[in-house]
């Protein structure tokens, strides 16, 4: 045998144990590693993201405060270094905020849900000079106290009527006394407003701390739901105004307190009743209040300037759609200092972007435009005349930080990492606080200068990284599908050990209702690792977005208008079509899962797809359009008397006598937004057509299924379900 022989099976033999040293190495590290568990996520909570506590600006924006405990901080802001100790308050607190001459802080504890964002607690003014804390109210807890812009008084709800504290006096006065439960209310929203146009607070301090201007709701006339609480000997009754699709809405009037002469004035919205004010605010004039109103079928808005003192009215802004305006717009008003300019959001050229107006509603400019979304507008530096703003230039799965000029040339990227970026920028422009996270990296918080320059990271959440650097991990891929109608996009999470000429059962995951994003680049924590549970047990998970979801624009969204449930189900089949054809793929073991919107697709696709779908989860599903409320099912489908086909033809009950696979629904008795009555109508479908089903209910759970060890429960029997099933 030859020197080089000798030499090349030496380098072979040493080669060969050297790869094999390597491959051991890491199949020892792969094996060390745990399989998440449902108790992992669900009882000891080991995946739970660390966010920064009570972090706010001071008035002074070189300096921002921070919660810890019951303690108050106070850091500066360029060197993000801890000043020190500001307050120990002596209760425990869930929020606070600073008066405007900040030497007082308003706070609350012993919070108490209501629905999903009214609630009511015990709020308290501590003093930073005497150290002393005074209890706002004696009377029974209160909600939403605010502060006036002056600092000396509080205004605040409590059984359904406004009221008002002289905070050097201590005296509290009534604004209104006709509240009364189920029949009027003032100051907060009703229960569809609340849900579906987003805020519970409907009262508004007058710049110069002169009025607050507040809704009153009439909803005497509106049908009740009556929710039965099972415990006692006998189950009490809860009864609430629900208006159902097509039913009758309360009456909204909006009305402004002066508290100089104590009187309330009512503002006229003209002879039509059957109205929307989707939003109330002051423009920078204290005695002109900017209102948003939206007529019953919501495609038409209008911003109507209601000066007080003059007591005119002036709309002096319209839009109309063909199908329907998108309450994200309503949020988007601005009202520049020179009180002469202001800034709103449309989607007059297919994607929504921000435009520039003069005080009478005439338009000056378009300040972005692009085939792209100008997602969230974050920050308005009148000096310099730039606009901060997050959007999907890059992707419709991503939000990135943006600056352009109100007034000529393109936007300027500030923040151009892949992921999502969500900005919480000081008042005056020169310092933000960036929540960045990536489909497999939880968030980060830092902090930054206006340029885009980083001064610190606040929380990096490296103690859940280094959990999870235990664990293992398939991470989220991104990818398309096309569909003989368009191309969706799609994340997946592959099984562990993932063997390209193996085949696995696919668990499909769906939401898709309008406007709305699964397929994004963000942190989504619990899910997530639930998902990589099922992966430990061999599971490929599947999410695609399908028409009618958000980020594309408005004709990709606004394409569901009045068939809700339709193109939408065509597609979620059709993508499992696709992932049928993947050679790793198990075509006969295929299921779809969902909640609330999602169960009503889920189990949509079980149904018209049951050729494709071995089996489907359900939770908390619309079963029947008419059964959800007028404002966000007439927003998507117009008014049931005028679209019954848009109502029927693709309600879950419709289609019942077409189940084959197996199917679990699942949902609260105390559901208040999507009623157990949906899963009771859609079980006697079933039931009716001779199907046969699992069906498991939560007594006295709401909407989000939650409460002591609930989520464990509902976890690990919807993973029972798919091991036996799927």
């Amino acid at each position: 045998m030859c020197q080089n022989q000798l030499f090349n099976q030496f380098f072979l033999q040493k080669f060969t144990k050297s790869l094999f040293i390597a491959f051991f190495s890491f199949a020892l590290a792969f094996a060390q590693k745990k399989m998440v568990s449902v108790e992992d996520i669900w009882q000891k909570y080991l995946f739970y993201p660390q966010a920064v506590e009570g972090f706010n600006y001071m008035k002074n924006s070189r300096f921002y405060t921070v919660s810890e405990g019951n303690k108050i901080y106070k850091y500066e802001t360029l060197s993000g270094k801890n000043v020190g100790l500001i307050a120990e308050i002596p209760i425990d607190f869930q929020d606070y905020e600073f008066n405007a001459t900040e030497d007082k802080i308003l706070l609350y504890n012993q919070g108490e849900a209501i629905y999903r964002r009214s609630f009511k607690a015990e709020y308290y003014l501590y003093d930073l000079k005497t150290q002393k804390l005074i209890q706002v109210s004696k009377n029974g807890k209160q909600s939403y106290a605010t502060l006036s812009p002056d600092g000396s008084k509080i205004a605040f709800v409590r059984d359904n009527n406004l009221f008002l504290v002289d905070i050097a006096t201590q005296t509290e006065i009534a604004i209104t006394t006709n509240g009364k439960a189920n029949q009027i209310i003032n100051g907060a929203t009703d229960w569809v407003y609340e849900e579906e146009f987003g805020f519970a607070q409907a009262f508004f301090w007058s710049p110069d701390s002169k009025k607050i201007a507040f809704y009153t709701f009439d909803e005497s006339h509106v049908k009740e739901y009556n929710m039965q609480i099972w415990q006692g000997l006998y189950p009490q009754d809860y009864r609430f105004k629900y208006p159902k699709a097509g039913e009758q809405n309360a009456f909204v009037s909006i009305s402004a307190y002066f508290l100089d002469t104590k009187q309330t004035k009512t503002i006229d919205l003209g002879a039509e009743k059957d109205i929307y004010v989707a939003r109330l605010q002051w423009t920078r004039n204290p005695d002109v209040l900017a209102i948003r109103k939206l007529n019953r079928l919501q495609n038409k808005l209008e911003l109507i300037h209601a000066d007080l003192s003059k007591n005119t009215k002036q709309t002096i802004y319209t839009e109309e759609s063909k199908t329907y305006i998108d309450i994200e717009f309503c949020e988007e008003l601005h009202y520049l200092q020179n009180g002469k300019e202001l800034i709103l959001a449309s989607e007059k050229d297919g994607f929504k972007h921000f435009y520039l107006y003069d005080i009478n509603g005439k338009l000056i400019r378009q300040i972005t435009k692009g085939a792209w979304e100008a997602s969230k507008l974050v920050g308005i530096d009148e000096k310099k005349r730039l606009l901060y703003f997050t959007a999907t230039k890059a992707s419709p799965l991503e939000r990135n930080l943006f600056v352009i000029s109100l007034d000529k040339g393109s936007e300027k990227i500030l923040l151009a990492e892949k992921g999502m970026h969500k900005i919480t920028m000081s008042e005056d422009c020169q310092f933000f606080m960036d929540e960045f996270s990536t489909a497999n990296t939880p968030p980060v918080y830092s902090l930054y200068e206006v340029s885009g320059k980083k001064i610190k990271d606040l929380e990096t959440n490296s103690t859940l990284q280094k959990t999870m650097e235990g664990y293992l991990i398939s991470p989220k891929e991104f990818f398309t599908i096309k569909t003989p109608d368009t191309e969706l996009n799609a994340w997946q999470i592959k099984p562990h050990n993932f063997n390209p000429s193996q085949k696995y059962p696919v668990l499909m995951f769906v939401y898709g209702g309008p406007g709305s994003q699964q397929v994004e680049n963000e942190w989504n924590p619990f899910d997530y690792f639930w998902y990589q549970h099922l992966a430990s047990k061999g599971y490929m998970v599947v999410c695609v977005d399908n028409r009618g979801t958000g980020g594309r624009g408005e004709a990709f969204r606004k394409c569901t208008y009045g068939q809700l449930g339709k193109l939408e189900v065509q597609d979620q089949i059709q993508a499992a079509k696709y992932l049928a054809t993947l050679p790793y793929v198990d075509a006969s073991r295929i299921g779809i899962w969902g909640w609330s919107y999602g169960g009503y697709m889920a189990a949509n696709c079980i149904l018209q797809g049951n050729d494709v779908f071995k089996a489907a989860i359900s939770v908390a599903p619309v079963t029947n359009w008419r059964f959800y409320d007028t404002i966000y099912t007439e927003r998507y489908l117009g008014l049931p008397q005028q679209n019954p086909a848009g109502y029927d033809e693709n309600s879950p009950n419709t289609h019942a006598s077409k189940l084959k696979g197996k199917f679990l629904l699942i949902h609260g008795t105390s559901d208040d937004n999507v009623h157990f009555q949906n899963a009771v109508a859609f079980q006697e479908a079933l039931i009716k057509a001779g199907k046969h089903f699992e069906s498991f209910y939560y007594p006295n759970r709401n909407h989000g299924i939650y409460g002591g060890n609930t989520r464990l429960h509902l976890y690990q029997l919807m993973t029972d379900f798919l091991m036996r099933n799927l």
